[in-house]
């Protein structure tokens, strides 16, 4: 696995969300409060909203067009709704943000 070197951990707010460049367009890497991190395209798979606006909570991010609740760590949307982001590994180590693109297809 390749691993990039995005950012320092303190450079994402906790509960906050930093955009990279992708090759398939932007990717928010969000912090949850207990400092770990996760990447998903910035897309919600309802009607494309921007998830790095949206608010993070636990292991989850509201989108802020229409509050659907996608997981971090799957990129699933919590039933009712149904649909994916595209996740991408992320970690975190010495204090750097590190990021793994994912670049196959999403699962539906």
């Amino acid at each position: 696995m390749n691993w990039l070197d995005i950012c320092a951990l303190e450079d994402i707010n906790p509960l906050g969300a930093r955009i990279v460049a992708g090759p398939a367009g932007a990717i928010a890497v969000f912090r949850t409060s207990d400092d770990q991190v996760f990447a998903l395209d910035d897309r919600c798979p309802h009607k494309g909203g921007p998830l790095s606006q949206g608010i993070v909570y636990g292991r989850l991010v509201a989108c802020p067009l229409h509050n659907w609740q996608i997981s971090l760590e799957s990129g699933d949307a919590v039933a009712p709704d149904n649909g994916c982001a595209h996740r991408h590994d992320a970690k975190v180590e010495n204090g750097r943000v590190l990021l793994s693109l994912n670049l196959q297809t999403a699962h539906p």
